[in-house]
């Protein structure tokens, strides 16, 4: 059975009783398996709902196709990254530099363990990157660094503070990506974290000094 075309992501419906939550959960760890084996080419709901062993007319109750569930998992992913942004750089108890570098080792790692979905959910990118829901979860996250570099960079120009901002995200996003595509021990996975963070404090250090 294919994919019904429609621009539809979010899901039908929320579950409300135990045995629903269930049923979806089983749903999306389903997925997560079809995307690391098939890829994001060969993903669809017929495949998925085969591997949670239920009727495709039972996941199109809370999916109504499979960008949903990529969706989904998109979601839960930067919900995820959302959090460890929150988490580790909103502890004001730690220097500012200090909650930099615990950030790159915690999404190095995360990276590498994820490195396949991961990898699958940014080829099915297209089918949901443009949605109101993805810019929203997007800039959830930019909220929560840009708060992080007024801390950092208090005196600075927000042009300033936002451009390096940006260049630290994106530098951290598309090596983080690159590094992982790769299988790393662990060993490699923190020398790696390291030295980005290394780069990063040395930058900013650079930049509270002028």
């Amino acid at each position: 059975m294919s994919d019904r075309p429609t621009t539809r992501i979010s899901s039908r419906k929320e579950p409300r009783q135990t045995r629903s939550t269930e049923l979806v959960a089983s749903i999306l760890e389903a997925a997560v398996q079809v995307l690391a084996t098939e890829g994001a080419q060969r993903f669809t709901t017929a495949r998925v709902a085969e591997k949670a062993g239920v009727s495709v007319g039972s996941l199109y109750q809370y999916f109504p196709n499979k960008a949903a569930i990529l969706f989904r998992l998109q979601s839960d992913e930067w919900r995820q990254t959302t959090e460890m942004l929150s988490t580790i750089l909103g502890d004001v108890t730690r220097p500012p530099l200090e909650r930099l570098r615990a950030l790159v080792h915690a999404f190095i790692r995360s990276e590498c363990e994820e490195a396949v979905v991961r990898g699958a959910l940014n080829d099915a990118a297209p089918l949901y990157r443009d949605a109101p829901e993805a810019r929203e979860a997007r800039a959830a996250g930019d909220r929560i660094f840009q708060a992080f570099m007024r801390e950092v960079l208090p005196e600075a120009a927000d042009p300033i503070r936002d451009r390096v901002g940006d260049l630290i995200t994106t530098t951290l996003g598309s090596v983080g990506k690159s590094f992982s595509e790769t299988p790393r021990t662990p060993a490699e996975i923190e020398a790696h974290a390291d030295a980005m963070a290394d780069m990063f404090c040395a930058y900013l250090q650079s930049l509270q000094r002028a």
